[in-house]
């Protein structure tokens, strides 16, 4: 099988680091053959807090995924979720090239495309992403592509994300670290990479609102037209919600993580009316019981605020009437209620978003938790077929049994 026909996607969590290797098709979809998952300690609100810790953690969700495949990651695509992401929309103007015909080229696109990135971006911060809105050709707006098209004056209409340099390059630095190589175009944003697994062009198109309920940080993204419109990242996330079970019942921090996944829900009216008991470990090595109700209304409160605020940042951003629905996707969106609570702050249908694919080892990657990963393997794929920009692969071969396999399936 050729180098490359291998693909792989690295997410670097605050709760988890996880790697999947796929096998790109003939038809541009892609089958996953190695997967790995390893808990991440050295992550905080998307930010790198320990060197040595993150760079164990993805050698460890890397090799895992390496020997189920039977192949060596080399070149990866990267999400990041933290490191201050801000974001603006912004313009760019120039004058069509060509003074006979008035023809649009793509060089005129570029143009645009340069002019509306040179504007007012400091020092300390990288431009993550440059997302093409529209194109407006001498007062003509809407146009998705003015290739080909007759005018005089082109504009574009651009999302800008930047993100602190210092806390991207402290990723970077632990994914070489972990002997990877990551090309700057191979850089996602969680948020963005999570859409592309979960939200269908139609709704992209119509009008969304992307919460993407990480550990550590929730990303927000808004679509409107088929394009980003806004984006933010709030440092609060499943882990606040964590923190405060155990603050607040003095339970161990272990025992208030289990206590929420397994017994959590974040929306009252979801709880029998009578309750119930719950026995949980103490700080002091004994246990306790505590009401359904009483944690419920710790998770209620927190996820309460983590929408509330997302919720005000979308009346923001200016585009709320144009956001006819929500989507909830991450691992902490599979709390009791969490999509409940979502509609009843917003005010619009929610649901829970599942990452669209369906091949091979779906099994392992089929959950909100995956969304990102999943997300960024589709990224790649959709980046080549539209923009032309190829898609970094696995360089190195290792044969082993999984290899092997794969050559005789593909020839």
């Amino acid at each position: 099988m050729p180098d490359s026909e291998i693909i792989t996607a690295l997410d670097i969590g605050t709760s988890k680091t996880c790697c999947v290797m796929a096998v790109v098709g003939e038809n541009g979809d892609f089958s996953v053959i190695g997967f790995g998952n390893a808990p991440s300690t050295g992550m905080s609100r998307g930010m790198v807090t320990n060197v040595d810790r993150t760079v164990s953690a993805i050698k460890a969700a890397v090799s895992e995924a390496e020997h189920m495949a039977g192949f060596e990651a080399d070149n990866v695509i990267l999400g990041v979720a933290g490191g201050n992401v801000a974001c603006h929309n912004t313009n760019g103007i120039v004058g069509v090239r060509d003074t006979r015909g008035h023809i649009i080229s793509e060089d005129d696109k570029k143009r645009a495309r340069q002019s509306a990135m040179s504007r007012n971006v400091p020092p300390d911060r990288e431009i993550l992403h440059s997302i093409e809105q529209e194109y407006d050709v001498d007062g003509q707006g809407g146009i998705k592509d003015p290739s080909g098209m007759v005018g005089v004056r082109l504009e574009v209409n651009m999302h800008l994300v930047t993100v602190s340099t210092n806390a991207l390059q402290n990723v970077l630095n632990c994914a070489k670290l972990a002997g990877l190589r990551v090309r700057e175009e191979d850089i996602v944003l969680m948020s963005l990479a999570s859409s592309e697994a979960v939200l269908t062009p139609q709704e992209k198109q119509m009008g969304v609102a992307l919460l993407d309920f990480g550990a550590g940080t929730t990303g927000f993204m808004v679509f409107s037209g088929g394009s980003p419109r806004h984006t933010k990242v709030l440092n609060l996330g499943g882990n606040s919600l964590t923190r405060d079970v155990f603050k607040t019942l003095r339970a161990t921090l272990e025992s208030a993580e289990i206590l929420k996944i397994r017994e959590g829900c974040c929306a009252r009216w979801l709880l029998p009316p009578e309750g119930g008991l719950l026995e949980i470990p103490d700080v002091n090595g004994g246990t306790q019981e505590v009401d359904s109700h009483v944690l419920c209304d710790i998770l209620e409160s927190r996820v309460e605020e983590i929408m509330s605020r997302l919720h005000q940042e979308l009346i923001a951003s200016g585009y709320d009437q144009q956001v006819a629905g929500v989507v909830l996707t991450g691992g902490s969106s599979l709390l009791k209620g969490v999509p409940e609570l979502a509609s009843d702050i917003f005010q619009r249908p929610a649901r829970v978003g599942y990452p669209a694919y369906e091949g091979g080892l779906s099994e392992m990657v089929y959950s909100p938790k995956f969304s990102t990963v999943t997300g960024l393997l589709l990224y790649a794929l959709r980046r080549e077929e539209y923009q032309g920009a190829p898609v970094f692969r696995a360089a190195k071969k290792e044969r082993g049994f999984f290899g092997g396999i794969l050559d005789r399936i593909l020839g």
